[in-house]
């Protein structure tokens, strides 16, 4: 409980004196005006008692038999917990001037000189409250408010639904500095609550039962029974709910945590839920755009893999999951003469205009495929007819073509990270070249062969590059994760993705894998 909250509720006095009748007389008066009192003979007494019990003021003796009264004020203004707590120094001995003013430059609040009257000891320690409550009032609501402008920013910096009502309950249990429950309901409609026992405790994120469209639109705030409450919050008797719906078309989300953490001021508790309705309504509209850019690109991929006879095919595609916007990494499968065309590249940017120029790019190497040119002609033709209709635009390229029966390649790159063939070993197909944009010489295409169980394998730098890590030393932990080859193809493009980006895709990925029975 906060000192404002006990202040509102009966304050607790510590009189501290060595001479028992004086204590007898000043706990009678105090008592007599409402208070709960309790006592200290001693400086270390008072300390003791300070650093156990929730004290909201202290009527203290100047001369004391092991310390100076002067002394223990400044020991309790000196700890952080106590340093609002209103101190009174009584004393019939140390009246001076001087006296009064040590007094007060070392910590008291107020001096009173005996003889006192019980009407101006009462009045002095209602003054001395009213202003700690005020002060603890502000000091409470400075908190919670730094509180909110964090949980805001951690909210609106969630990259997905459940971390943001993590967030957003964590945040809650910290501003108000108990348990809390935050409800609300995904793109995918589902509705779900983030719950957590109290400030710094362990979020745990269950399928929520009550209905969020049953809210009017608009912020309100109602108090619940604890009994009628699905989840407990603490081990309150009524809950507060806060709720925000935006809009009629959008369920609401709620916000609740027990009456007492309140106190007098519930500004803070609505501005909570109306932060985290606007973080949820952007995720969702962040959820629905994503959807729609994905289903996109995807529709200007290839539908489905060829069937090649003596050849095993697998394609895994991922779009980073931090884009709303359209990549530019694509792949191409087609079989022109018995012969398998094989590509993968890269439109430099995300956008939906790369996307495009992925799509006009593969449908130039299917075009000049089907007319029968080397991997390295039909290079130098998409390349010029990026130059001449798209200039200034970039893109790497991987080509190749496969004879399925005697196992030979013909490959051309342009400026694309090298295929890795896996027979026994590994080993990368290098060959340096420009990237399609580049006016420059091309060198002659690349011919190996491709043994019977050898795989060989294609991707986007999504897969290998990551910033501040070298380029060689990703391509060397792709050479040793795609050592072993699983006998479903798939598995082992799956595989490759969750060893070599375990954690959130930060650009879109493309792998493909041919394998020669």
């Amino acid at each position: 409980m906060t000192g404002a909250e006990r202040v509102g509720t009966g304050a607790t006095i510590l009189v501290v004196d060595d001479s028992a009748a004086k204590r007898y007389l000043l706990v009678s008066w105090l008592t007599r005006a409402g208070f709960r009192v309790v006592q200290a003979d001693s400086g270390h007494a008072a300390l003791d008692r300070m650093a156990r019990e929730e004290i909201d003021l202290v009527v203290l003796d100047v001369r004391l038999g092991d310390m100076s009264g002067f002394e223990v004020s400044e020991r309790i203004k000196a700890d952080p917990r106590n340093a609002s707590r209103p101190v009174i120094h009584v004393s019939a001995h140390a009246v001076s001037v001087a006296d009064r003013a040590q007094g007060l430059t070392r910590g008291a609040d107020a001096y009173l000189v005996e003889p006192i009257e019980p009407d101006e000891l009462i009045a002095t320690t209602q003054a001395a409250l009213r202003y700690y409550r005020a002060r603890s009032r502000a000091e409470l609501l400075a908190a919670r408010l730094a509180a909110l402008v964090e949980t805001t920013l951690a909210v609106n910096s969630a990259t997905s639904f459940a971390p943001l009502l993590d967030a957003a309950a964590s945040g809650a249990a910290r501003i108000f500095g108990t348990g809390s429950t935050v409800a609300g309901q995904d793109a995918d409609g589902r509705r779900w609550a983030a719950v957590v026992g109290g400030p710094g405790g362990r979020v745990t994120i269950r399928e929520w039962a009550a209905d969020l469209h049953a809210v009017p639109v608009g912020v309100g705030m109602h108090l619940v029974p604890a009994a009628e409450w699905p989840l407990p919050v603490g081990s309150a008797e009524r809950v507060c709910v806060a709720t925000a719906r935006l809009r009629a078309d959008r369920p609401a989300v709620q916000v609740a945590v027990p009456e007492s953490a309140l106190t007098t001021e519930s500004d803070t508790l609505s501005q909570l839920v109306q932060a985290v309705a606007t973080a949820v309504e952007a995720q969702r509209s962040y959820d629905e755009e994503h959807r729609i850019a994905v289903m996109l690109q995807r529709s200007l991929l290839p539908q489905r893999l060829p069937d090649v006879a003596g050849l095993d095919l697998a394609v895994c595609y991922e779009p980073a999951s931090a884009q709303t916007e359209v990549g530019g990494d694509f792949y191409e499968l087609a079989v022109i003469d018995d012969r398998l065309v094989a590509a993968i590249g890269d439109v430099a940017g995300h956008s939906l205009h790369a996307a495009t120029v992925m799509a006009e790019l593969r449908h130039a190497i299917r075009a000049y495929a089907v007319e029968r040119h080397p991997p390295g002609a039909v290079l130098e033709r998409v390349n010029e007819l990026l130059r001449s209709l798209l200039p200034g635009e970039f893109a790497t390229l991987c080509l190749l073509t496969l004879e399925p029966e005697t196992g030979r390649v013909r490959m051309a790159s342009a400026g694309h990270l090298p295929p890795l063939l896996v027979t026994d070993s590994t080993e990368f197909v290098e060959q340096r070249a420009p990237l399609l944009g580049v006016r420059a010489r091309r060198p002659a295409d690349l011919e190996f062969v491709l043994p019977p169980g050898a795989t060989l394998v294609l991707y986007t730098d999504g897969l290998v590059e990551r910033r501040e890590v070298d380029l060689d030393r990703r391509l060397a932990e792709l050479a040793v994760a795609a050592a072993t080859v699983e006998p479903d193809l798939d598995a082992f493009c799956q595989r490759l993705l969750a060893e070599l980006t375990p954690g959130e895709i930060t650009d879109d990925i493309a792998v493909l894998a041919l394998r020669r029975h």
